[in-house]
C-alpha cells in the first residue's frame, strides 16, 4: 500500500490561508489518483479536491472552486492543497487519500481510494 502523511493544518482566521502537504511513500507506483477529503463533526466525509498523477488533471468540489488549488510534485512524491480565503465552514479534519488504477467508481467517492493519511485539523475562526 501507499503510506500517506499529512501536515500543515492549524488555526487560522477567516480570510486567511493554509497549505496542506501529503507525503507519499511505499508503493506509490500503484496510485492513479490523489484525493483530498474533509470531515466535520457529525458529518459525512466529503470530497474536496483530487489530482491525477498522469497528466495532472485536477478536480474540485463546487464549494472550494476558486479558493483551493491542488498540485503535485512527482520528484518529491508529494501533493499539496493550497487553501485561500478560508471560511468557518471549511473547519474539518482534512485527509489525503490514494486511489489505485484497478478501483472502479468515481474519484469523488471515498470508495475509490484504498490508502488514507491520519488527517490534519483545520480550524477557521470568525
Amino acid at each position: 500500500q501507499v503510506q500517506l502523511v499529512e501536515s500543515g493544518g492549524g488555526l487560522v482566521q477567516a480570510g486567511g490561508s493554509l497549505r496542506l502537504s501529503c507525503a507519499a511513500s511505499g508503493r506509490t507506483f500503484s496510485a492513479r489518483t490523489m484525493g483530498w477529503f474533509r470531515q466535520a463533526p457529525g458529518k459525512e466525509r466529503e470530497f474536496v479536491s483530487a489530482i491525477r498523477w498522469s497528466g495532472g488533471t485536477t478536480f474540485y468540489a463546487n464549494s472550494v472552486k476558486g479558493r483551493f488549488t491542488v498540485s503535485g510534485d512527482n520528484a518529491k512524491n508529494t501533493v499539496y492543497l493550497q487553501m485561500n480565503s478560508l471560511r468557518p465552514e471549511d473547519t474539518a479534519v482534512y485527509y489525503c487519500a490514494a486511489g489505485p488504477e484497478y478501483y472502479p467508481g468515481s474519484l469523488y467517492s471515498t470508495s475509490a481510494y484504498n490508502s488514507w493519511g491520519q488527517g490534519t485539523q483545520v480550524t477557521v475562526s470568525s
